[in-house]
């Protein structure tokens, strides 16, 4: 691993919060809260990718990165590629790291982690997950799980993802989180691959990189980025952040 970047996407049409990345918490917009997070992480160029001015803007005035792309991309994975290839069409960055855009308080040392399984050169695609501990959760369909062999502790070759309660019997369930770190080739096989069946089935977009027989690994984070995707999660991180400053 030579030289990761880090790229955020991000767009204003969420349809259960619209404008979701510019949503005020303490005073500043979510995606520069994610946009700083991704700095303190402190492992290589950080751009948000966007297909909306004010976003740019935004991560602009706080002295961030921003790139812009199409309006059209199907999947931040899409909106990713595009933007790497603009930002570094010579390749110099070998590894891409996806931060979701709605992970205002996710530690850096999470997104740190998440390339750590890529010095293994037989990893396509790294990523994140974390033990189950509410019964609720096992049974949530929208938990993702990640099913995987345990290689070493705390690190797994994943198997499958599923929103059902996966697999059976006693022992632990892994809680999958969407950060993704791509060696820059699986990105570019990736979005030129077509949706996969198990993928349109279980509406999982990381099942079409396990069809296609690239391999994932995964990692074991300290705890789940609270993801903000209704105004009552809104509030949630408002007041997260909020007691995190409090002296």
């Amino acid at each position: 691993m030579s030289d990761p970047i880090v790229l955020i996407p991000a767009r204003l049409a969420a349809l259960r919060l619209p404008n979701k990345p510019l949503a005020d918490i303490a005073g500043t917009p979510m995606i520069v809260h994610v946009w700083r997070r991704a700095v303190e992480a402190g492992i290589g160029t950080v751009a948000v990718a966007t297909d909306a001015p004010e976003i740019a803007e935004a991560v602009e005035r706080a002295g961030g990165r921003a790139v812009m792309t199409r309006a059209d991309h199907a999947s931040g994975s899409d909106r990713i590629h595009e933007a790497v290839e603009k930002l570094d069409p010579d390749g110099r960055h070998d590894i891409v790291v996806n931060v979701q855009g709605d992970f205002p308080t996710i530690d850096p040392r999470a997104i740190r982690a998440a390339i750590s399984p890529l010095e293994d050169t037989a990893v396509d695609i790294a990523t994140l997950v974390y033990p189950i501990e509410r019964e609720d959760e096992k049974v949530n369909p929208n938990v993702v799980k990640m099913v995987g062999t345990e290689l070493s502790p705390g690190r797994f070759r994943a198997l499958y993802f599923t929103r059902a309660t996966a697999p059976t019997g006693e022992g632990p369930l892994y809680h999958h989180i969407g950060v993704y770190a791509y060696r820059r080739a699986a990105l570019r096989r990736f979005v030129e691959l077509p949706a996969s069946p198990l993928e349109r089935r279980e509406r999982l977009e990381q099942l079409r990189a396990v069809e296609a027989g690239m391999r994932i690994d995964a990692v074991v984070v300290d705890d789940v980025p609270f993801g903000v995707d209704t105004p009552q999660q809104l509030e949630e991180a408002r007041a997260l952040i909020a007691a995190r400053r409090q002296p």
